[in-house]
This record gives structure tokens, sequence and C-alpha cells, in this order.
């Protein structure tokens, strides 16, 4: 039998790796995706053999990554629960393609996942083989192995003499990419007690951050992050600067209590510099350059995005289609936004759209304003009219119906 397993080099993959070995006979081709986080790559490689590895697979796709998925969710204001930029979903389906071509190059039987029955990873990498080839078995090791905790993980990998950085005081689960990290287990699972300053993979403590802030100024096209500072910049290079600059100042950290895919509440520690920034930012733009409609309109389906991302339902007809809704809003969401970063906060201090549907002679307060204020009465007086008739019909005060006609007349 021949698996392709999605490996970190973390524990739950290194420990999947040898336990695929054991429990089924399989040679086992590994694959690392490089989503830009901060990894040793060629020791995971090193790792993946050494634990017994067919072959390893180290495979650069940050760019993918970022033009692909996470520059689409951005423009569609996608952040789930209002919070989270998503950054481990955002890549999952890009590892999901990468391993599904992999596997038919190889002639593979089945795909397998260090992700837990419970966790969200299970469906993503479940749903999204079922979309691109349902010919694939899907194997999830955790689901089937007698280890019942990250502590029976941890000795089976030091039984087997797997090098392995989680421990029983520091049982985290990390992750990353360019546009973020997560974190979780350990004492981050108890939600009434502040993170543990360990939790923290990227960011600087916003207490220990620089005294003198940082400026930036953020330019737009369509709703693409296309230059810094007036330097236009590839994806990979803008969001690595600004994700450097973010971290420096201690910005986009974030504490949550989530809803999981199961309904399970759950807490995690997601760092998100880069995603922090960029949606402040574009957010800012569209509020000067799209319509009340529009916008309001989006900001529901945004939501609807965000949990499209979450579920694992990125090849869903319906992500398609919103994406086209999505591409139809952004024409006009072009231009640059100014930002300071300084101890853990980020705020706008200047807006250049390119085409602001703004009218200063309508919202002025000064001697420019030259709104017509008699024509506000009658639109009030319009506007209010289904709360004016039911008041007066509760009060009753409504005219009674006039008597009926006589109809043989």
């Amino acid at each position: 039998m021949k698996i392709v397993l999605a490996y970190s080099g973390g524990l739950d993959t290194s420990v999947a790796l040898k336990w695929l070995q054991l429990h089924y006979g399989a040679e086992v081709i590994a694959y690392c995706a490089n989503l830009g986080q901060p990894d040793d790559f060629p020791a995971i490689e090193r790792k993946a053999l050494e634990t017994g590895a067919h072959r390893a697979v180290v495979d650069d796709v940050r760019t993918d990554y970022l033009e692909r998925f996470v520059y689409p969710a951005l423009r569609a204001g996608a952040l789930y629960e209002g919070r989270y930029p998503m950054a481990a979903p955002l890549g999952r389906p890009l590892i999901v393609e990468r391993l599904v071509e992999l596997a038919q190059r190889e002639g593979a039987d089945a795909i397998a996942h260090g992700a837990t029955g419970k966790g969200n990873d299970q469906v993503r990498f479940y749903s999204g083989v079922a979309a691109l080839d349902p010919r694939l078995k899907v194997i999830a090791p955790a689901i089937e192995w007698e280890l019942k905790s990250r502590d029976d993980e941890i000795a089976f990998a030091h039984a087997h003499r797997i090098p392995v950085q989680a421990s029983a005081a520091r049982p985290y689960s990390m992750d990353g990419t360019l546009w973020g990290t997560s974190t979780e287990c350990g004492a981050i699972d108890d939600f009434r007690y502040e993170a543990p300053a360990d939790a923290y993979q990227i960011t600087q403590d916003p207490l220990h951050a620089p005294a003198r802030p940082d400026e930036l100024t953020i330019g737009f096209t369509e709703g693409r992050p296309t230059s810094l500072d007036g330097t236009p910049l590839a994806p990979l290079a803008l969001v690595s600067r600004v994700a450097e600059l973010g971290a420096k100042h201690g910005v986009g950290r974030i504490d949550m209590v989530e809803n999981s895919l199961l309904g399970i509440k759950s807490r995690a520690i997601y760092e998100s510099p880069a995603g922090t920034i960029l949606h402040l930012a574009h957010a800012e733009l569209e509020d000067l350059t799209l319509d009340r409609e529009t916008q309001h309109y989006k900001a529901a389906l945004a939501m609807k995005y965000a949990e499209l991302v979450y579920y694992g339902q990125w090849f869903s007809p319906l992500r398609e289609a919103l994406d086209a809704f999505v591409s139809s809003t952004q024409r006009s969401v072009s231009g640059a936004i100014r930002l300071r970063l300084h101890k853990g906060s980020v705020c706008v201090i200047e807006r250049q759209p390119e085409a602001a549907l703004y009218d200063y002679g309508l919202t002025a307060h000064d001697g420019a304003d030259r709104f017509d204020h008699p024509s506000g009465q009658g639109f009030a007086y319009v506007w209010s009219m289904p709360m004016r008739i039911r008041a007066r019909v509760l009060a009753g005060d409504a005219r009674p119906y006039p008597p009926p006609a006589d109809r043989h007349r």
C-alpha cells in the first residue's frame, strides 16, 4: 500500500508517519507545504526520511497560497466570527490539491493527515479529497490509533526515537503560515487564564514593543494589495514585509474562543500581523469606495464566505459564486491607506482612495455645506410613515373605515 501523508514534522504527523508504517505496512510519502511558516524545511525533510518515509517532498507554495487563497478571502473581507483571518483554513485546500496531484502521480492508494476526529482539519482534508478525487481513501491515524492523549503520542515518539519539540510541560499544537500562526492545547485549553508567554510564536509582546511607532502606506488595486510605501510589490514580498513590521510592534495577537466546525467551543491563540493590518486597510478603503447597499450586503456575505473556508468547503460552487460577486464589488476599491503601528495597535492616519463616494459639500458642517436641509424634513416624514401609522393605530387615533358603499345603487 502506498500513502501520501500531509507532513509538518510536528508531533501529530511524526507519530502518524511511523504508525502508518507499523499498522498498514505502507510505503509513506511525506508531503510538506511551505506556506511561509517559521520552520527549518531541510530539517523537516531529513526528519521524515529518518522516521521512515519512502520519500519526502517539500513544496514552496507561498505565492500560490497568497494569490489564489489569501487575497480572495481578503477581498471578501472574510474573518471567521469577525476576528480570525484563517491562515490555516486558507492553506488546507491548497495542500489538498497538491496531495491529490502527488497521489495521482505516484499511484498512491490513500491520503493521510494528522488531524483528530473532533478537529476542523479532519473535515477539511476529507471534503477536499472528496471534491478532487473521491476514488482516493482518506486515512486519519489519530481516529484509528490506540493513543488517547498527546502525552501518549509523546511517549510513542520517544519509544520509537522520533525527536519532537512537544513535551508534557509544553504540549502545544502549533501551526503557521506567512498569513499567521495558531497555537492550541496545554494551558490554552483553560479559558479562565491568560495564555502563557511561550504560546506566542512570532509577535513581540506589545508591552516590550518599540516605543517609537512605524508608519506604512498600503496601496490597493481592485481590492488587492499591490504596493507598500509607493513601491509596487509582488504578494510574497508585500505580505512578508507587512508581517515583519506588524510582528515587531506586537500587532495581530488574537486570543479567541471560537465555535468549531463540530459546534464545540475551543480556545486558540492566533497571530496574524499581516492579516490584521491588511484587513483593516482594505475595509477602510471599502468604506470610501462602496455604496451603502453594496457594502452592507457584502458584509453579510463575508460571514458566509468565512464559514465556507472554515468549514472546508472551498471547492463548493457557492464559494466560486461568491468570488464572482466579490470581484464585481472590488472594481472601485483602489487607492492607498496609511497606517501607524505602535504597541500592539494599528490605526489609520490617512486615506487616499482613487474614487471616493464622498462629497464634502454634502457632509460638511461648515460654510461649505450645500445640503438642501428643507428637503430633509419631507424625507424624514415619508421615511417614518410605517412607524407613524402603527403608532396612531395603537393609540386609537387612526380614522375609522368609511361606511361600505351600497352595492345595489
